[in-house]
């Protein structure tokens, strides 16, 4: 393994980390990290594919659901290069601006997720509480909106974000703590005052994530109680049934972003490779799991994509 001394290198240079303790380990634990890429990038294409050709899905819930699909694909692949790289060719080295670049677009997709989740929360909230209206508040001019707004939100917050970044100075080990780059983890190399680089980045994180995940429960509360106000059983799980993919790309979103925070907060203790496995779950599971849920889950995805296969095997 090549020797590094990253302290006397120049700061525009950063060293990426594997698994650590298993760096010869680094080809075969490659293997199942390809397949969840494979799965991720080839599901969430399919996706995407069915409802871009398949008119029966030209309808709102599936605009949205082709929305999270894009986030997925494009999560997916921010990290794809610096992660293969590592573990293959051991090229742990990575510029700054390299850096910035990919934290913009890791931290952006990430936003935009999490408002993709919010707006599909909101398509289950109405087409539940208000059926009547359903096509009348959310029509096709209205989502095209709705996508504009989620990549100006998911963005433009990180420009400045980034922009402080780049003023901090970095004279202690170059050497992060995961296979891509990471703004709390950049952060901490500083040996600067990092105070409002830390408040403005918690600041982004509460008006996007943490106010996402505030409006979808809130939206949760009010279909739950207009749900039990159905008479019939039947009606009240085929209204709850219509949530339970939505209910689950949520948590698979939710739980690996707070489980990475509490890595961060309390696991300064914990091995190494706790932190880097923390993350690299983060950004996978979801990309590889929601193609999966919703193929499973939404009827109406998985005759299209069994049609799809069906015609390429005619």
């Amino acid at each position: 393994m090549p020797f590094f001394n990253e302290s006397i290198l120049h700061p525009a240079v950063f060293f990426l980390t594997g698994i650590p303790g298993l760096e010869t380990s680094h080809t075969w634990i490659s293997i199942p990290f390809c397949c969840l890429y494979a799965i991720a990038i080839s599901g969430n294409g399919m996706i995407l594919f069915v409802i871009v050709t398949e008119s029966s899905l030209h309808e709102p819930m599936y605009y949205f659901l082709s929305m999270l699909s894009f986030t997925d694909l494009g999560l997916c692949l921010s990290t794809l290069v610096t992660m293969l790289g590592i573990f293959w060719f051991n090229a742990r080295e990575i510029s700054f601006d390299a850096c910035i670049g990919q934290m913009f677009f890791i931290h952006g997709f990430t936003f935009m997720e999490s408002s993709v989740l919010l707006a599909m929360a909101f398509d289950r909230f109405i087409a539940i509480c208000n059926p009547l209206k359903y096509a009348m508040i959310l029509t096709n001019p209205r989502i095209i909106k709705v996508g504009f707004a989620i990549i100006i939100r998911g963005t433009t917050a990180l420009v400045p974000l980034l922009l402080l970044l780049k003023h901090l100075s970095f004279c202690r080990s170059h050497v992060l703590h995961h296979s891509y780059c990471f703004h709390p983890d950049v952060m901490k190399l500083s040996c600067t005052d990092t105070r409002i680089n830390s408040a403005f980045g918690l600041a982004i994180v509460i008006s996007t994530a943490g106010l996402d995940s505030v409006l979808i429960l809130l939206s949760y509360v009010l279909i739950i109680r207009s749900v039990l106000g159905i008479a019939s059983p039947e009606e009240r799980k085929k209204a709850f049934g219509t949530c339970v993919s939505h209910i689950s790309a949520v948590a698979i979103f939710y739980i690996p972003m707070i489980s990475l925070s509490l890595v961060h907060r309390f696991g300064k203790h914990a091995p190494p490779f706790v932190h880097t496995l923390t993350a690299n779950v983060y950004l996978l599971i979801p990309p590889v799991m929601n193609p999966i849920i919703y193929s499973v889950k939404t009827k109406q995805i998985r005759k299209a994509v069994i049609k799809v296969f069906l015609s390429k095997l005619i």
